[in-house]
């Protein structure tokens, strides 16, 4: 069964920076795409960044391809987003995601993934 873990959460202080990881089990390297995805309260979830697993072209989101970084360890089986110059409006639960099946185009919605980690919070106050 396919289980995606984040961690690295956590309090920082606005202009900090602070790096999530998202480890996998269960998922092979034919694991179609990942994906960083982070819900505020009230909101909808909000893509920030995913990778084609094998090819591994990404795709950033608008409001964070300036402050936001993406990488991998395909060796470890993990995702990483690191995130820097963080606001207070940065603050939200961040999910890790992946899909397995293929797609006509990039996907970048919650709904076109099928396995979600627990999700990390992320705080960004003074």
């Amino acid at each position: 069964q396919a289980h995606m873990v984040e961690s690295g959460g956590g309090l920082v202080q606005p202009g900090d920076s602070l790096t999530l990881s998202c480890s996998a089990s269960g998922l092979t390297s034919s694991t179609y795409s990942r994906a960083w995805f982070r819900q505020a309260p009230g909101k909808e979830r909000e893509f920030l960044v995913g990778i084609l697993w094998n090819s591994g072209a990404t795709n950033y989101g608008a409001s964070v391809k300036d402050r936001f970084t993406f990488t991998r360890d395909k060796a470890k089986n993990t995702i990483y987003l690191k995130m820097f110059s963080l606001k207070p409006e940065d603050t939200a639960v961040y999910y890790c995601a992946g899909r397995r099946s293929g797609s006509s185009s990039f996907p970048k919605f919650a709904e076109q993934y099928d396995i979600w980690g627990q999700g990390t919070q992320v705080t960004v106050s003074s």
